[in-house]
């Protein structure tokens, strides 16, 4: 069971992952409907994983997954995309996530995705 932070601006999205996550037995520590919020709940939490949507307004995802990365390396950061987002994928895997699920996702894709990130 790993601790998870979930950051997305939709709020449907952030309940159907905390649905399949709590699911699969983890614990949802925080939750947060923007990147600067997530990057302080981040500090503020230390979770062991983060699912990060990368469209989001004020602050995007992957630069909040840099700012996670600068303040630890080791951090396990999940993007979560619409399809069609090849190279916005590729840049958040060379900024340092461990993996991506697109939207709509499926519950066994989360939940697979989750333990390759966390293994």
């Amino acid at each position: 069971m790993a601790k998870i932070l979930i950051v997305d601006d939709s709020a449907v999205s952030r309940k159907k992952l905390r649905k399949i996550l709590e699911t699969a037995n983890h614990e949802i520590i925080g939750e947060a409907g923007d990147g600067a919020v997530g990057l302080k709940k981040y500090q503020d939490l230390s979770p062991d994983l983060v699912t990060m949507d990368i469209t989001m307004p004020d602050v995007d995802g992957i630069t909040v997954l840099k700012n996670i990365i600068k303040v630890n390396p080791a951090a396990k950061v999940v993007m979560i995309t619409a399809l069609g987002k090849g190279s916005t994928i590729l840049e958040a895997l060379n900024a340092g996530a461990k993996n991506y699920i697109t939207k709509p996702f499926a519950n066994d894709q989360v939940i697979t995705t989750i333990a390759e990130a966390l293994a």
